[in-house]
């Protein structure tokens, strides 16, 4: 009987998993036509798919996964064969000063000079919450970008994991080794998508309003 209740549970799961794995090519085309934060994030997820294809890679956008008791929220997430890419998108204009041990760094345009959170710190917790969901993914395997599209000029030197777009290609092309089989893919991209929070403009406010209560200020 134990034995019968443990592949029963097994398979259950397994088909839990290729739910998500089928949702996710469904949900994929929704969300990388509609739900970005912006025109940058778009950009990104469009970027992407052109230079990575399906077939080897596989990419979710603006997901919101529980962590810490709140959430946090991803704005791609490429699954490989060649390992997981947690991407920060921002899209910025004028110049930044950037520092990768500071808790903020600066834009300064031609009206106002503006601090916001340390993209390599915020990503960071990211990467965390989708090394815990994906527990079975050696932590090496899952790797931070952070991406600035737009006019903005680094004033500084830009950190190491901190890519303008072109980069950000060449950076991921580079990573040619296998290191997940077929099947993980699957099990990651179908874990993912299980455990992601509906894409809806309810869930933004809701994890907006997290960050208020937590920080003070909006991501």
């Amino acid at each position: 009987m134990q034995a019968t209740a443990s592949i029963e549970g097994m398979l259950t799961a397994l088909l839990l998993l290729a739910v998500g794995f089928l949702l996710g090519y469904w949900q994929r085309r929704v969300v990388d036509t509609h739900n970005f934060q912006n025109s940058g994030e778009e950009l990104v997820a469009r970027t992407l798919q052109r230079h990575f294809k399906a077939s080897d890679y596989h990419l979710l956008n603006h997901i919101t996964l529980k962590h810490l008791g709140g959430t946090t929220q991803v704005d791609h997430i490429l699954v490989s064969r060649y390992g997981v890419f947690v991407i920060e998108t921002k899209d910025y204009t004028g110049w930044i000063f950037a520092n990768a041990e500071h808790d903020t760094w600066t834009q300064v345009t031609f009206t106002d000079k503006f601090k916001f959170q340390n993209p390599i710190h915020q990503n960071y917790g990211h990467v965390r919450a989708v090394q815990e969901l994906l527990d079975f993914v050696p932590s090496n395997a899952i790797h931070s970008a952070v991406v600035f599209v737009g006019d903005a000029e680094f004033k500084t030197d830009m950190p190491a994991g901190v890519f303008t777009l072109h980069q950000l290609v060449r950076h991921i092309k580079a990573y040619a080794e296998e290191v997940l089989s077929h099947n993980r893919v699957q099990f990651c991209v179908g874990r993912l998508e299980t455990a992601r929070l509906a894409v809806s403009g309810e869930t933004d406010v809701a994890h907006v309003q997290r960050l208020q209560r937590r920080y003070g200020q909006k991501p």
